[in-house]
């Protein structure tokens, strides 16, 4: 048995060094993980699940106004901001108690503190040394808000779930999902939101017409979205926060959120202890396996820069301890993995984007829809959904189905398993659709929308 205290050290009690403290401890190995803020890590406490208890309050402001097509003579009740942020304290608190008890269940010893190398095999916390045989990096992202004239005066996606005031009036600055997000949520809460992006279009790396259906569909929310402007400074002023703008035109805000995204969570972790590379973008360097240039040390998760999605993360973390204390061929397929942006209406995304299937496969076949969903031809809302299927013509498989509309997330994990076991157009075309739902369409789309 090895001298070390431990044979695994975990740092950061997030969804990836969880998952990866609890497999590698029911495989039988001594371990350890810290944490000196919350457990969970960002999806927990300020990321997907705050985000989406928050996106659901928010579409009840549209339910109030779509039932009265249906015959609901429905009022829009006032809104209370404070009861919604104490319910989701509330619920935070008791995942944050269901992770420490699942470690515990595991025997994994949790030591509450911020954690720092001292060397290669030692982990500080406090006055308090530990040795192990491994070291893992679960650290995760952190918000980051780029330095101009008035930058205190923001508000990150940390803090924007506990305000002590509803924000009647929201600028927020981004044009990542985060961003996307917010924006639907406090205008769908009953604020005036204005979003801005420096670029011409949010949600990079999406899909194109997805990227751009979007924009028509938010903005017909009442989201202000103002594309190729940014921030000159802010500034507190008689009436607010008043924002200078790089057109020239000015904003007055009660609160302005910035998501122009997040930092690997690295200060205070000790690494000029150790010889752990880092990229060029700030992110710990690691192989296929998640090593580090330090052999006992390694890093999953948001903190090496590869797809900021909580599923990988727990991927990652379960392959990570299933290779390095029981079976060594685990690893994780970065193919066809799934996603959703929770904005208003959603976007649920698998595959390649259009771009992308171009410069890999060369020929393809594209098929798109866009119609209104059914339950809007009685409550009335201007709302189109859209579909996109794109498909190799070589082969016939489907690479990459995009969609932005009600449910796009709930749909889109089904269609991945599709997408992961091959499935051809043939075989959408030969499924069954089930009628009436959105959802028909992925499989009645029989003409190409173009053909190279």
């Amino acid at each position: 048995m090895s001298t070390k205290d431990y044979d695994l050290f975990v740092i950061g009690a997030g969804s990836g060094g969880v998952r990866a403290a609890r497999m590698a401890a029911g495989l039988g190995a001594r371990v350890a993980i810290a944490e000196d803020r919350y457990m969970g890590g960002t999806c927990v406490n300020v990321g997907c699940v705050p985000k989406k208890l928050y996106v659901y309050a928010s579409e009840f402001g549209k339910a109030f106004e779509d039932a009265r097509g249906f015959g609901w003579d429905s009022a829009k009740p006032a809104f209370d901001w404070a009861t919604l942020r104490d319910n989701k304290k509330a619920e935070i608190a008791r995942l944050n108690g269901i992770y420490r008890r699942l470690l515990d269940g595991a025997e994994a010893d949790i030591i509450d503190g911020r954690a720092r190398l001292v060397d290669a095999h030692t982990v500080a916390v406090g006055k308090q040394q530990y040795s192990a045989g491994k070291i893992l990096i679960a650290t995760g992202g952190w918000p980051h808000i780029p330095e101009f004239p008035g930058s205190d005066l923001a508000t990150s996606s940390n803090e924007v779930f506990d305000l002590k005031q509803f924000p009647q009036r929201l600028v927020i600055v981004g044009g990542g999902y985060i961003a996307v997000e917010f924006a639907g949520i406090f205008n769908g809460l009953g604020a005036q939101v204005t979003q801005l992006y420096r670029g011409p279009l949010f949600l990079r790396g999406f899909d194109a017409d997805i990227r751009a259906h979007a924009a028509r569909e938010i903005a017909k929310t009442g989201v202000d979205l103002r594309f190729e402007v940014n921030v000159e400074s802010i500034s507190r002023g008689a009436d607010g926060l008043e924002l200078q703008l790089t057109d020239g035109s000015t904003l007055t805000a009660d609160t302005v959120l910035y998501a122009t995204g997040r930092n690997p969570h690295l200060e205070g972790l000790g690494l000029d202890n150790v010889n752990v590379e880092l990229t060029e973008s700030g992110t710990i360097a690691v192989d296929e396996h998640y090593c580090s240039s330090e052999p006992s040390i390694f890093a999953l998760g948001d903190v090496t820069g590869g797809m900021e999605l909580t599923p990988v993360a727990l991927a990652e973390g379960m392959a990570f301890a299933h290779r390095q204390f029981g079976d060594q061929s685990r690893q994780v397929d970065y193919d066809f993995i799934p996603t959703a942006v929770f904005c208003q209406p959603n976007i649920g995304t698998v595959g390649f984007t259009e771009e992308a299937a171009r410069a890999r496969f060369g020929d393809i076949r594209l098929f798109k829809s866009s119609f209104r969903p059914m339950k809007h031809t009685l409550s009335g809302r201007d709302e189109q959904s859209f579909m996109k299927l794109i498909v190799d013509k070589a082969s016939d498989r489907v690479v990459g189905v995009h969609m932005v509309g009600p449910d796009a997330g709930e749909i889109m994990q089904g269609i991945a398993i599709a997408l992961r076991a091959g499935a051809t157009k043939a075989m959408f075309d030969s499924t069954i659709g089930i009628h009436p739902t959105a959802a028909e369409e992925l499989v009645t789309m029989r003409e190409a929308w173009t053909e190279d």
